[in-house]
C-alpha cells in the first residue's frame, strides 16, 4: 500500500452510515461482512462499490501509516464513549486524510462566517482557483458538500444550490483535542491555540470552554508564545 498522500482523492459520496460501519469494524464490533453488505446495498455496480471501499480504507480500515496513530486515537475515543459524534470523528480524519475535503470545509466555513448563507457556485469557484477549471473538481467538490450534507455539518436548499449551516455538532474534551491535532495535520503550519475553535476547516463543531487546556494535554503537539505574546500549536 501506497503511503503517497491523493491530490484530490475523496472522490466519493460518503454516508455517514458507511463510515459508522467502518469505524465500527475498525474498533472490533462490527464485522467486514456487516460493512460489505450495507455497501452491495447501496451500490449497484462493482466499480462504485470498489471506489466507495477505497475512501473508507482510507478514512478508518487502511489509514496511511503517518496518520496510524492519529485513527488508533479515535477509534480508542469512540470505543470508550459510543456515543461521541462519528461526524466529527470521520471529519478529522477526512480533513487529515484529504487535502481536497478539508479545502472544500475551510472553504464553507469562511464563506458561512462571512455571509451566514453562501451558494455551491461561490464554492466552487473558489476551489477551482486552487484546483483548476475542470470537470473532476466540480465533480467531487460536489460529493464532498453532498457528504458534508450528510453528515449533519449543511443543510442543501433549492437542490443543492444554496448552503447554510445546520446546528451545531458539539464535542467533549477529549475529541476536541483530537480534532486541533487533526486540523493541525491539515494545515501543516503552527497556528493561535485561541483560533482552533473558530477555524473555518471546523465549522460544524462546538468546543467546550477548555480546549486549550485540552489541547496542551496532548502529547502529539506542542505550544510556543510568539514575539508579539501569541500563544502557537503546532504538531510536535
Amino acid at each position: 500500500m501506497s503511503d503517497t498522500s491523493p491530490q484530490i482523492g475523496f472522490d466519493r459520496y460518503i454516508q455517514l452510515d458507511w463510515a459508522r460501519s467502518a469505524l465500527r469494524v475498525r474498533a472490533g464490533v462490527e464485522t467486514l461482512e456487516e460493512l460489505t453488505d450495507l455497501i452491495d446495498a447501496s451500490h449497484t455496480g462493482t466499480a462504485a462499490k470498489k471506489k466507495t471501499r477505497t475512501v473508507l480504507n482510507r478514512l478508518w480500515l487502511e489509514p496511511r501509516s503517518e496518520l496510524l496513530e492519529l485513527s488508533d486515537r479515535a477509534v480508542a475515543i469512540y470505543k470508550s464513549d459510543p456515543s461521541a459524534s462519528v461526524a466529527a470523528l470521520t471529519w478529522g480524519m477526512a480533513i487529515a486524510t484529504y487535502p481536497f475535503f478539508g479545502a472544500v470545509a475551510e472553504i464553507v466555513g469562511r464563506l458561512l462566517r462571512l455571509q451566514g448563507e453562501c451558494s455551491s457556485a461561490e464554492v466552487h469557484r473558489r476551489m477551482a482557483e486552487v484546483y483548476g477549471e475542470r470537470e473532476g473538481t466540480r465533480r467531487m467538490t460536489n460529493m464532498v458538500l453532498q457528504s458534508q450534507a450528510n453528515w449533519g455539518a449543511i443543510e442543501r436548499q433549492r437542490q443543492g444550490k444554496d448552503i447554510r449551516r445546520a446546528a451545531v455538532i458539539p464535542v467533549g474534551a477529549e475529541l476536541g483535542a483530537w480534532l486541533a491535532e487533526a486540523t493541525l495535520r491539515y494545515v501543516d503550519r503552527a497556528i493561535p491555540i485561541s483560533s482552533i475553535s473558530s477555524y473555518p476547516v471546523l465549522y460544524p463543531f462546538g468546543f467546550d470552554d477548555h480546549l486549550g487546556y485540552n489541547i496542551a494535554q496532548n502529547k502529539n503537539l506542542v505550544i510556543k508564545t510568539d514575539g508579539g505574546g501569541d500563544r502557537l500549536v503546532s504538531l510536535l
